[in-house]
């Protein structure tokens, strides 16, 4: 009894400094247990990405040997390689492999791989090697983490602007012929399949010729920035289509929903009594309300966008991290498959926490750490 009193006085304790904290400066706690939880979350996707990884069958160095021996015997069997020597060959690739292998630190059990990965990040700034090129890590995610950004971004900026426009546009003419076109087209490109709308639009730019077929000029941005911007937008114009319609449709109907919902809220039949405009009540009044809602679903919209972008990247070609990620994961790239996925999960899990303060913001209600 006098032991389990101690210890809650011993928990109460360790609490109290923590309550305070809450306490004084509640948002500023909520943020910081949010990044806590982000990093808890890291860890913990690096360690199961490790795990899955070790359960694949075979390995990096088994696809470099076989590699290897299918060309040795490519060139054994041109130059008429007699088969007195195959046994000391293949004596030789056994010990290659092992010796691969505990390079590489593959001979070890994967948490032991991944405790040094992580001593390696964090101590060190290293994130390793990739081990098909044997180029920096942070050199390949540097060459490639633009582009994807840039792409997602302009995607989530033009899907929320017009999302918002017809939203609140189609909600004024609910119950409409317009209103039910709209829902119509709405529902049918969120429920496309997005790989055969990226198949038929790139089919498209190869018949009609109006637009390449792949999604990044062929020169660098040094070499001509002006230039590079404008063949930039052409190149990407289809994928980001593609990107658009499939996003726009789940977007627009939720904008369009909570609109609904908010015109049919007593405070809205109470400003409508007292003779403000009709533009007024939907742009300055119920148009804040729908905000909520969104905020709270764009780190979800950004995750599908990352999501979405793999396939976009490979059809379209273009050099994204998607790409990046894909090449590594058949490869059996482990480096290079951890460092893409803990910076996209780091980017949405941000996203997240990024959502909570701006809700924090824009609705007055909401006060975190009251009790």
């Amino acid at each position: 009894m006098e032991e389990s009193n101690f210890l809650a006085r011993a928990a109460a304790t360790v609490r109290a400094p923590f309550r305070l904290f809450k306490k004084k400066a509640p948002l500023l706690s909520f943020v910081a247990g949010r990044l806590v939880t982000m990093v808890v979350l890291l860890f913990l996707l690096g360690l199961a990405l490790f795990g899955l990884m070790e359960l694949a069958p075979g390995d990096i160095v088994d696809q470099m040997m076989t590699q290897q021996l299918l060309s040795g015997t490519q060139g054994e069997t041109s130059g008429g390689f007699q088969g007195s020597g195959s046994t000391e060959q293949g004596t030789f690739t056994e010990m290659q492999m092992e010796r691969l292998r505990k390079e590489f630190g593959l001979d070890k059990p994967f948490y032991i791989q991944y405790f040094k990965w992580l001593e390696r990040v964090i101590f060190h700034g290293d994130l390793g090697t990739s081990l098909i090129s044997r180029a920096p890590v942070s050199f390949l995610l540097s060459s490639r983490i633009w582009n994807s950004v840039l792409l997602n971004l302009i995607s989530l900026v033009f899907i929320t602007l017009i999302s918002f426009a017809l939203g609140v546009f189609f909600a004024s003419k609910s119950g409409t012929r317009t209103d039910t076109a709209a829902t119509f087209f709405a529902l049918f490109f969120h429920a496309f399949p997005g790989i055969l709308l990226l198949i038929l639009l790139q089919l498209f730019a190869s018949v009609t010729g109006l637009f390449p077929v792949t999604a990044y000029p062929d020169f660098p941005f040094s070499q001509a920035p002006l230039q590079f911007t404008f063949s930039y937008a052409h190149h990407v114009f289809l994928p980001l289509l593609a990107s658009f319609l499939g996003g726009i449709g789940g977007t627009m109907r939720m904008i369009r929903a909570t609109m609904l919902d908010q015109m049919g809220m007593p405070y809205i039949l109470a400003i409508r009594a007292r003779g403000i405009s009709e533009r007024r009540v939907y742009l300055h009044h119920a148009f804040r309300n729908t905000l909520n809602p969104y905020i709270t679903g764009s780190a979800n919209l950004l995750a599908s966008l990352f999501s979405g972008s793999l396939v976009l990247e490979i059809i379209f070609a273009y050099p994204g991290l998607g790409r990046l990620m894909y090449e590594a994961v058949l490869q059996e790239d482990i480096n290079l498959v951890l460092a893409n996925s803990m910076f996209i999960s780091a980017l949405v899990l941000a996203g997240m926490v990024i959502s909570d303060i701006l809700l924090a913001i824009v609705d007055p209600r909401i006060r975190y750490g009251k009790e």
